[in-house]
């Protein structure tokens, strides 16, 4: 990382980031092009799980390359300025790579959609409607590596 003051070093800082933000970034890797997404997710215990139809473009990459790149950023704020160069962004951030797995059995969709229902509604929902589990696909993100950037923090 270029700017070193802005790094967190912190793991526990690092997943804080990851627990407060709504909307991640997903990118996958389409032979030679990049193909980016954005999802609401839920995060638990250095996996991302997001939801989506069964069916689309994610889908056909995920199955020929599994990599994937996932960016989390929130707590934005614009700090004005009088000179044009002299404004400033505070924010949080989090760039992590993982790989994507479809999620076929009943229980672990389950457990993944009441992570995302937790996540964003800090609720806890133990039943789902048969047909919505029939039509949702689940994808599974086990992150591999991460790093946090702050700036006004």
């Amino acid at each position: 990382m270029r700017r070193e003051d802005k790094a967190i070093k912190g793991k526990k800082e690092i997943e804080g980031i990851l627990k407060s933000c709504m909307v991640c970034h997903v990118g996958f890797a389409d032979n030679d092009a990049p193909y980016v997404l954005a999802f609401n997710y839920g995060y638990k215990n250095g996996t991302i799980y997001i939801h989506c139809a069964a069916e689309g473009r994610k889908l056909d990459i995920i199955r020929k390359n599994p990599k994937v790149c996932v960016e989390v950023d929130c707590g934005h704020d614009l700090k004005a300025a009088q000179e044009p160069c002299a404004f400033g962004f505070r924010y949080k951030s989090v760039v992590a790579a993982g790989r994507a797995v479809i999620v076929t059995k009943r229980g672990e969709k389950i457990k993944g959609l009441r992570i995302i229902m937790k996540h964003l509604t800090s609720k806890d929902f133990a039943v789902f409607r048969e047909s919505s589990l029939e039509r949702v696909v689940l994808l599974k993100i086990k992150l591999t590596g991460m790093t946090g950037k702050k700036s006004g923090y």
